[in-house]
């Protein structure tokens, strides 16, 4: 048998307790015995002195010392014993503190996939800087009174349903507003239950990824494209393979073999360029497609805002072979912050998808979901895109008026009729990223086109969005961003 510790005076100068202090007496007690049992300033077996006892010493209540003495037998630091005073416990030694001057140990790396995920890009500005962050809405005109109300309605009477895990591919009443509108909207051919909502598209595109893609499979995507996307197929250990995109000659669907696994597109209104796919070149992807047993992901993420005729049928509707997943967002119609999206998917793939959401955790609140599924069928939604799109639309002729006076030696801005950004593209000799640093000097955030390519020579412009400003707040982000350009070029 272990010989028992002899006795040895209990280090009370160790037990300081500070009668001023915020922090509950009994907290402080439990503090200053793990730091006497962690030093081993007395050696595990040894007693600790009765409640009573320690609370003469003290000066402390006897229900303090217990309260102390309590937590530290729960997280087994001492050993109660019938009828007797508690011991320390015989603890493994732990880490142990490194002095100052030592070299710090270097942790263990990330894992491959680790490394993918923290070397991706990051964009998503800062409080202040809305001029001119590209893809925000204007928050500021978003009915919120109506939200809150509908919000409010639904958390009084939402009932067990809302308040669970339950539904975890959607709820029935939004996937249905969703599907109705899909349809009148864009065309799109589905059933309530091929509609799951997503926590946003980019949660879309890390599921997909996983669900449809195996390391070294081919993506072909466009260039420039949409970043975001592009992590997400990067993570999942694809092979990128770009599709050119341009202002003048449309998407060049002639990238070189192999065949792809998956295709990533934004037909409706090309991330960051604003071009809409023409119809041959619709027909030509889903040719090749067919031909490659491939996946679609047809990114519809701001199709909406079209400023000469209606928004354009989806690909999605001419699709006859179940290939093309269709992903939208709430985050452009309403606001960012509402992390609200959805995909729609094939009838095989729909049926099973419930495992993998479960996995990944990756669905949405379902009381937001209930308000939102309110605010569609109650025709808040049309009713504010229709508002938005006239407004939108003023902004936009008021911002290439004000851009084209102020830089028109700088910037050449492209002539998309759809999206709420648009791409200045800068005079040569002018670099994007060192014009985009000294703009988030100014609290003007803007996004560097060059970061939209990834495998050919970029161009050097900026990804501007517009429609989260006022006439004076344009006028004066652009004597910023002016401002800017002026530093850069010296």
């Amino acid at each position: 048998m272990r010989p028992h510790p002899k006795p040895q005076a209990f280090p009370l100068d160790m037990l300081a307790v500070n009668r001023s202090s915020p922090e509950h007496l009994s907290r402080q007690l439990y503090h200053g015995l793990v730091a006497i049992i962690r030093s081993r300033a007395l050696p595990p077996g040894s007693e600790l002195p009765s409640t009573r006892a320690l609370a003469a010493e003290l000066g402390l209540g006897r229900n303090t010392i217990v309260a102390a003495y309590d937590q530290l037998i729960t997280e087994g630091y001492l050993a109660n014993r019938q009828g007797a005073r508690p011991v320390i416990v015989d603890l493994p030694e732990g880490p142990r503190e490194t002095p100052a001057e030592a070299p710090a140990v270097p942790l263990r790396a990330p894992s491959l996939r680790g490394q993918q995920l923290l070397s991706q890009p990051y964009h998503h500005g800062r409080p202040g800087h809305v001029a001119f962050h590209p893809g925000m809405p204007d928050a500021q005109s978003f009915p919120f009174g109506v939200w809150g109300r509908l919000v409010a309605r639904r958390a009084s009477h939402g009932g067990e349903t809302l308040f669970g895990t339950y539904d975890v591919t959607g709820h029935p009443a939004l996937k249905e507003a969703i599907a109705g509108y899909l349809y009148s909207a864009r065309g799109v051919r589905c059933r309530p239950e091929q509609i799951v909502i997503t926590t946003g598209a980019q949660a879309a595109f890390d599921l997909l990824a996983r669900l449809l893609l195996d390391p070294d499979d081919t993506v072909w995507m466009e260039e420039p494209g949409y970043y975001g996307a592009k992590a997400a197929f990067t993570v999942a250990g694809a092979r990128i393979l770009p599709i050119a995109v341009d202002q003048e000659r449309g998407w060049r669907l002639d990238p070189p073999d192999p065949l792809p696994r998956l295709i990533y597109v934004t037909p409706a209104c090309q991330h960051p360029l604003g071009i809409t796919m023409r119809m041959e070149e619709r027909l030509r992807l889903l040719d090749i497609a067919e031909t490659a047993n491939a996946w679609v992901i047809e990114d519809d993420f701001d199709g909406e805002y079209r400023f000469q005729g209606r928004p354009v049928p989806a690909i999605q509707s001419m699709d006859r072979s179940g290939r093309v997943i269709y992903v939208g967002t709430f985050a452009k119609l309403l606001f960012p912050a509402l992390r609200l999206g959805f995909m729609v998917l094939p009838q095989e793939l729909a049926s099973r998808i419930v495992n993998a959401l479960s996995t990944t955790g990756q669905f949405a609140p379902l009381l937001l979901q209930a308000a939102l599924a309110d605010f569609i069928t109650e025709g808040h939604m049309s009713r504010h895109l229709k508002r938005m799109r006239r407004i939108y639309a003023q902004r936009r002729q008021l911002f290439r008026d004000i851009v084209t006076e102020r830089l028109r030696d700088e910037i050449t801005l492209s002539p998309a009729e759809a999206g709420i950004q648009v791409v200045g593209y800068l005079r040569a000799g002018i670099d994007d990223i060192k014009v985009s640093q000294a703009a988030a000097k100014r609290a003007i955030n803007v996004s560097p086109l060059s970061k939209y390519f990834q495998n050919t020579a970029p161009t050097q412009g900026l990804v501007l969005g517009y429609v989260a400003c006022d006439a004076a707040q344009m006028r004066d982000g652009v004597e910023r961003l002016a401002a800017a350009i002026g530093e850069v070029l010296g």
